[in-house]
């Protein structure tokens, strides 16, 4: 894979003032959905459009509840395991959907279809093999036919899609090995990386080690969540013990000043969710996710939608509470644009046009 290139400011020095005055009333702000970027979080199943769930559960004879038919996106609290628990039900039933090689096709095409609507030059899908594989054939053929929806859906809208293969972590650690020596056969081949996802109180950072180390050993990112439903520990086992590259959340490592400066120090990309912490009930509002505060402090952040499906917004969206929620100017929403770019593993040539339009865009 190719090296990538990550700044950073040296830790604990202040964020350069990219600030601009507040624009006079009346004249325009350019448009976030038309500032090239890299999206590199978001997870397969909860990319779908909302529209395009209604339509297969009615194909498919799926029961849809309320929460994700007339009252979505659904109201979620999953700091506490019930509420998790019907998160991961609602994830569930949005699976179940998914029912033939043309159902995935589809939803790869319109994902890619909205990232090109958002200006996304570059996606990293994240996807757990696992609760596909009973359907269509086993793990391999499951990772083979995404990879190939993949492929027809960057090809119809030009935007670059890697695929970010996920362990789960209430499976046992085996399982993520199994996964890993999977995900590694199509390095170079359209898997970039390596995730462990679901509930971190269900499954520590700790025990999923030698399937890390075979995926990185194999040349993938290391790309573990962490630090989103518990607090900096478990951003301290990705970054310790997983050797992250980049961190799914990440955002509880500002209550861990010394944690924080070492994430800078190591150039490690946050993948920050604002829209999702607040739909789960890690931060009361947007306002309350600390964007401005990892910012400040140097880290590197690759804003991210996580699951539109289930909570509401896409990519643009994120950008849009940066400005509005967190002060961001023009040149700071730019800076986050270039973090998300030199964190992906975008082909050197990707990477340098889409660079290049974000300084476009700042330009005007």
């Amino acid at each position: 894979m190719e090296a990538r290139t990550v700044s950073a400011r040296p830790a604990g020095a202040a964020a350069p003032d990219h600030r601009e005055p507040a624009p006079a009333r009346g004249s325009a702000r350019p448009d976030v959905a038309l500032l090239p970027k890299a999206h590199l979080h978001l997870h397969f199943t909860g990319s779908m459009r909302h529209s395009t769930l209604v339509e297969l559960a009615a194909l498919r004879g799926v029961h849809l509840p309320d929460a994700l038919v007339e009252d979505w996106p659904p109201r979620l609290h999953a700091t506490d395991e019930r509420g998790w628990f019907r998160f991961q039900r609602l994830y569930d039933i949005a699976r179940s959907v998914l029912q033939t090689p043309d159902d995935l096709r589809r939803l790869l095409r319109e994902t890619a279809e909205d990232e090109a609507a958002e200006g996304s030059g570059w996606l990293e899908i994240q996807v757990d093999p696992s609760g596909y594989a009973a359907k269509f054939g086993g793990l391999t053929p499951t990772v083979e036919l995404v990879l190939d929806a993949a492929r027809e859906a960057s090809e119809a809208t030009g935007v670059g899609i890697g695929l970010v293969v996920a362990a789960n972590r209430t499976r046992h650690p085996l399982d993520a090995k199994t996964l890993a020596r999977l995900a590694v056969r199509y390095a170079g081949k359209g898997v970039v990386g390596f995730g462990l996802s679901n509930d971190e109180r269900r499954g520590r950072a700790y025990d999923f080690e030698g399937a890390f180390r075979i995926a990185k050993r194999g040349g993938l990112l290391s790309d573990p969540h962490g630090g989103e439903l518990l607090g900096p520990g478990s951003v301290r086992e990705c970054l310790e013990t997983l050797d992250a590259d980049r961190i799914g959340h990440g955002v509880r490592a500002v209550e861990d000043p010394r944690l924080l400066e070492r994430i800078v120090d190591r150039g490690v990309t946050l993948e920050v969710c604002p829209a999702s912490n607040v739909g789960l009930g890690v931060a009361a509002t947007a306002s309350d996710v600390p964007v401005r505060r990892l910012f400040e402090a140097g880290a590197s952040i690759a804003l991210g939608a996580d699951d539109p499906l289930l909570f509401g917004s896409r990519l643009a969206r994120q950008y849009d509470l940066a400005r509005t929620d967190h002060g961001f100017s023009d040149a700071e929403l730019a800076e986050l644009a270039r973090q998300s770019i030199r964190a992906s593993a975008a082909p050197g040539d990707l990477r340098g046009r889409l660079l290049a339009g974000v300084d476009a865009w700042l330009d005007g």
